[in-house]
């Protein structure tokens, strides 16, 4: 009687990668494939480039239209950040890094809070990862400049306030 042999795989284990789009407007929004879907689909082409090591995009659409990037008061953003704390995501992939944030301050802490929880983040047209240790040297550097921009930001506090009072 022949044996079967089990045959053992090194697969990577899967890594769920949630695909993050925002535009400032909503102009053009109504188009049949607009600026969201045109940043999904590169997003989407990065991923699949990533199969080998396990990455696999999540049909969750967080994409925010119409919101700007001064802030994180965005509703899919939030849910992202949701789903992030709950342990559904892995990966956050996103086509440039201010679709995040176009606040060094916001970027470096959301940065902070993924490192936290283990969940890794890939700008896929600036050659930024944080699965690499050179993406992590960069996010340290941009963290020390945000810690560096809250200092400043004070200082100025300070210095606008003491102008106030010698006004009166």
């Amino acid at each position: 009687m022949k044996r079967s042999s089990a045959i053992t795989t090194n697969a990577a284990p899967a890594k769920r990668c949630a695909i993050y789009t925002r535009k400032n407007t909503s102009a053009g929004l109504e188009q049949e494939f607009n600026s969201l879907d045109a940043q999904r689909e590169a997003c989407e082409q990065y991923i699949r480039s990533q199969a080998s090591a396990g990455w696999q995009a999540m049909s969750d659409r967080y994409d925010d239209g119409g919101f700007t990037g001064a802030n994180l008061d965005r509703p899919a953003f939030a849910r992202l950040q949701e789903d992030v704390e709950t342990g559904k995501v892995d990966v956050i992939v996103c086509y440039k890094i201010d679709r995040i944030s176009r606040s060094l301050l916001d970027f470096a802490t959301v940065m902070d809070r993924l490192n936290t929880v283990g969940v890794e983040f890939v700008s896929v047209t600036q050659n930024f990862s944080t699965t690499d240790a050179a993406g992590r040297r960069t996010l340290n550097l941009l963290a020390t400049l945000a810690e560096f921009e809250r200092g400043q930001m004070a200082g100025w506090r300070r210095d606008k306030a003491d102008e106030s009072r010698e006004v009166w």
